[in-house]
């Protein structure tokens, strides 16, 4: 904050300095939003194979935060039209601080996935939205006001929509509460997959598996257990900050066509790359990186994502690879994010087929 203070200070200045320090207070201001994402586009670019995501979001960025300058320069009549700050921005913020409250617990309730302290399940999470989403509909409805805010002597029709579909929303986190029969869990809801936590994370209905299924958690128990049922297994390596892999359990392996594989065909086993669960001490190992250097097993997500770049030179999630029951051999290709449900299938159909010839070719 005192860097900031002083940096606009700065900028009274006139001339390049004034205009460098002007351009640091934007810098300044911006990068608590802005760096999390940055980073990770160039570290995405650093990695190297795609270089397109990283050009398109510095594009996205550079031409967001350049082209008001740009125009305003070229069209300083247009500084005249824009409207004047006034109550309709203080209810802006006011919207826009529901909204970052409601991302805040979001945020929270991925470390606390992660960290498995067991306190944002999905009725905890649920709850809090629907406070904070009430409360929001109530604010624009102009039954709760704040200091800054100026009196409302009509509500417009664009207030009165967005109060209907902000408690319409509501009513939707309320649904979340229904429980699936076939699961014994929860329903899941679409627009909430990945934002909210699994709906197997529960107080009243705990799961630890994804739709019921049957899985392990552990790469040799489930390999034990395949060969005792000779069964192929399903690796899915995933994350409980993932988004997709939320889209895949909750809505891809759910359909009658693809869940009789988990039923029936595979053993699933999900090896989860961001869990921060500290490994015993004889686990620690010290492993050499693919690109050069070393570095230490500290926890059970670095264990599952080594083996993930080691073994199938990739680090994205999900990540899904059919092997034979003894975990040696890799039935077909392996694939990522599927949500085209025949697309999945096929890919199931597929290992299944070669996990049967397999069969056929070994020597009785």
């Amino acid at each position: 904050h005192s860097w900031i203070n002083k940096a606009d200070k700065a900028s009274d200045k006139g001339g390049l300095i004034g205009i460098f320090f002007m351009a640091l207070v934007l810098a300044l201001v911006s990068f608590s939003c802005t760096g999390p994402i940055v980073g990770t586009l160039l570290v995405e670019a650093a990695s190297g194979g795609n270089y397109m995501g990283p050009i398109i979001g510095m594009l996205g960025f550079s031409l967001a935060i350049a082209l008001p300058f740009a125009l305003f320069a070229a069209f300083p009549g247009w500084l005249n039209s824009l409207p004047q700050s006034g109550g309709w921005l203080n209810s802006v913020k006011v919207v826009l601080g529901f909204l970052e409250l409601a991302l805040a617990f979001k945020f929270l309730s991925n470390a606390d996935l992660v960290k498995h302290w067991g306190l944002l399940k999905i009725e905890v999470f649920l709850g809090i939205w629907i406070v904070i989403f009430a409360g929001l509909a109530i604010y624009i409805f102009g039954k709760l006001k704040f200091p800054h805010d100026s009196p409302i002597k009509k509500l417009s029709f664009f207030r009165i929509s967005s109060g209907v579909l902000v408690f319409a929303f509501v009513i939707y986190l309320f649904s979340g509460f229904r429980v699936n029969k076939d699961s014994q869990t929860f329903t899941s809801l679409t627009l909430l997959s990945g934002l909210a936590p699994p709906v197997g994370y529960s107080f009243i209905y705990p799961n630890d598996c994804p739709n019921n299924f049957e899985c392990f958690k552990d790469f040799k128990a489930g390999v034990a257990y395949a060969q005792k049922v000779n069964k192929p297994i399903l690796i899915d390596f995933t994350g409980y900050a993932c988004v997709n892999c939320r889209k895949m359990e909750e809505h891809v392996w759910p359909k009658p066509s693809i869940k009789a594989f988990f039923e029936n065909d595979y053993v699933l086993i999900s090896l989860y790359v961001d869990d921060k669960k500290e490994l015993p001490d004889n686990q620690k190992l010290t492993v050499k990186r693919l690109g050069g250097g070393a570095r230490v097993l500290e926890n059970y997500g670095n264990k599952w994502a080594h083996f993930q770049t080691q073994f199938f030179q990739s680090n994205s999630q999900p990540y899904y690879a059919l092997l034979s029951p003894d975990g040696k051999t890799v039935l077909n290709p392996p694939v990522g994010y599927t949500p085209n449900e025949e697309n999945y299938k096929i890919f199931l159909d597929c290992g299944l087929e070669a996990f049967s010839n397999l069969n056929l070719s070994e020597p009785k």
